[in-house]
């Protein structure tokens, strides 16, 4: 974390300086506004607190609750969710107060006596080490109560606007802002009160009964319920002795129970098979105490004597996905045409408003928080003039492909859950189906394919261990100005820049190289991304965070044998910035752990954490044109 470069801080650090809206933000929801997100669960928070980073872009994130959530229904966190907190700044704090999973205990019936279940194996959690960053289980609400102080905190000052309801949407063919929406205050002076607001842009973050989604004549298609499953949160008293482990239970009477601990040490979640669901929705008045009982029944011979419920919920295993996750058809036409970027979309649904499915893979919260993500940046990049209203066209098109994948799995996983242990062919086939796939559900098989903002996989070979189109996997370098050995992907922020990490080649720091050309490019020519998009009276490094990362070990050169482009003055007072460069750490060189050319290699990062781009040093005309198909000159 970086501060006193605006001057002395003496407060919280975090809290940065605010600016733009920040500095006179209306304390109520205003007729006009630039983004509005209608819903305040992960992936609208996730949503606001990027755009938060953005100043000059005025969003409001509404709900029709009168304050924060309490109970959450999520508490799985995946590892890749655990990284993108590490960006917002508060990975580290989470994880203190998470519970960490290790490991997975399966229980299925006794051999010699089947009416009892005994454990058949106990496999680790990451068994391929695909992170760095551990599995957490917390509740939703905490994550929620994180993105907001991380909103409150960002230049904007963003609050959620609670207490207020959207009721509909129309989209206009121009105006500056050509999304009309209806909504109603729901809380607080102006309770029962309808009115009628204006934006630029309007994402749907508002669950599976999206009225977003109805507006923009999306619709939820797929499979129906066929499967019901009763969840609930307890405090109890249990001689099970794997209670504070997760576990996949099967039964021979082949009812199923999946147990996941809570934070806190005491406190667990059964998810409990109740069997066929009827067509009649009678399943969903079981009720919490006939759960308890179907649970007891699967445990034999031990036993849960259910002490207090937090939250509970009876609910029919569905997959179903929208066809598109904005309001553009597949013609090119939107609902409403605008006076700029006319075709590209203007309404956007994420999180469950486009797609549904069991939540016994743990993926619900972390993929939607994912959409938000993807969705957040991109929405700051085109408000804020960086780039064109095109690059909005790229979400639905990358997030339905990781939708569809996504309940392609679970579809798999809750189909196997609920099997019984007879109708397997091989006893062990359902442990060996979580440790084989552990990096999907972990959260890191996304794959972007080509685009504007993805370029395609050409020059793979300079960087083997970052993969174009997937997300950028960390590995430690030493910092050369303090000699801290880092993990170089934590040191991104969710702040809308995009990552440059220029690989050098073998002469050391200081003496001419590929890298001095590329740097010296970077710094001085008209066509670099850095001069061709920073706006006059921006730092150096606004756009692009631009690091090094030398084959030499820090103690081979000094921090000033970097090219200027490394070390870039920032602030009103011009002081450099010495934390981007770095060299190769002992016993774990970068270069070799992630297969990157000892001739060097330029590997660009998009604002999501993802690969967009790997190209020579030599290239810097691929690297001007890739970064022209998805960015704006800067104005004035």
């Amino acid at each position: 974390m970086q501060f006193h470069h605006h001057g002395y801080v003496s407060g919280d650090p975090r809290v940065q300086p605010a600016a733009g809206i920040g500095l006179d933000r209306p304390e109520e929801l205003p007729d006009e506004m630039d983004v509005l997100i209608v819903g305040t669960g992960p992936a609208g928070m996730i949503t606001a607190a990027q755009l938060a980073a953005y100043p000059d872009v005025h969003t409001r994130i509404i709900d029709r609750r009168p304050h924060r959530l309490e109970v959450g229904q999520a508490d799985g966190i995946q590892a890749r969710s655990v990284e993108t907190f590490q960006a917002f700044g508060f990975a580290e704090r989470l994880s203190c107060e998470a519970y960490h999973l290790t490991e997975m205990a399966f229980w299925k019936p006794d051999p010699q006596e089947p009416e009892k279940i005994v454990r058949t194996a106990q496999p680790i959690d990451d068994p391929q080490g695909v992170s760095e960053f551990p599995h957490l289980i917390v509740n939703q609400a905490r994550i929620l109560d994180y993105f907001a102080e991380a909103m409150e905190m960002a230049p904007s000052r963003m609050r959620p606007d609670y207490g207020v309801e959207f009721l509909d949407l129309t989209v206009e063919d121009s105006g500056e802002f050509p999304v009309s929406v209806r909504v109603r205050h729901t809380a607080g002076p102006r309770e029962g009160e309808e009115r009628t607001v204006r934006a630029k842009y309007v994402l749907g973050a508002d669950g599976a009964r999206s009225r977003v989604r109805g507006s923009i004549g999306r619709r939820l298609e797929g499979d129906q319920a066929n499967h019901a499953w009763g969840v609930m949160d307890v405090l109890a008293r249990s001689d099970f002795p794997d209670i504070r482990l997760k576990c996949a239970i099967q039964s021979d009477s082949g009812g199923s129970i999946l147990l996941i601990p809570r934070e806190g040490g005491h406190l667990f979640r059964m998810y409990v098979d109740l069997g066929e669901a009827d067509q009649h929705g009678d399943v969903r008045s079981t009720t919490v105490e006939q759960v308890a009982e179907k649970a007891n029944e699967i445990l034999h011979p031990y036993s849960v004597d259910v002490r207090h419920v937090a939250w509970s919920s009876v609910y029919e295993v569905g997959h179903r996905l929208t066809d598109k996750f904005d309001d553009v058809d597949a013609s090119g036409d939107e609902s409403g045409g605008t006076d700029d970027g006319g075709g590209c979309p203007r309404v956007f649904i994420a999180g469950d408003a486009c797609h549904t499915h069991s939540a016994k893979a743990g993926q619900g919260m972390n993929v939607s928080m994912q959409d938000g993500f993807n969705i957040g940046w991109k929405l700051g990049q085109v408000v804020s003039g960086v780039s064109s209203p095109d690059l909005l066209r790229t979400y639905s098109a990358e997030r339905h492909t990781v939708a569809q994948n996504l309940i392609d799995f679970d579809r798999e996983w809750s189909t196997l859950m609920a099997m019984k242990p007879e109708e397997f062919e091989d006893p062990s086939f359902l442990e060996d189906f979580y440790v084989k796939t552990a990096e999907f559900p972990a959260g890191f098989m996304t794959e972007y394919q080509p685009s504007p903002i993805t370029g395609t996989a050409d020059r793979q070979q300079l960087a083997e261990g970052f993969p174009i189109g997937k997300r950028f996997k960390s590995a430690r370098a030493v910092r050369v100005c303090d000699t801290n050995p880092l993990h170089l992907g934590h040191q991104a922020e969710a702040d809308g820049r995009w990552r440059i990490y220029a690989f050098a080649d073998r002469p050391a720091a200081g003496q001419e190289s590929a890298l001095t050309r590329w740097a010296e490019w970077m710094a001085e020519s008209p066509d670099s991304p850095v001069r061709r998009f920073t706006a006059a009276g921006q730092d150096l490094d606004a756009l692009f965070d631009v690091k090094v990362i030398y084959q030499q070990r820090h103690t081979e050169f000094e921090v000033t044998d970097a090219p200027r482009i490394f070390l870039p003055e920032v602030g009103p007072y011009r002081l450099l910035q010495y934390e981007k460069v770095f060299g190769i750490l002992e016993g774990e060189d970068i270069f070799d752990e992630r297969g990157i050319s000892r001739d060097g290699a330029v590997v660009v990062v998009r604002p999501d954490q993802y690969v967009a781009h790997v190209l020579p040093l030599t290239d810097t005309d691929a690297l001007a044109a890739f970064f022209a198909q998805n960015m704006e000159p800067a104005r004035g």
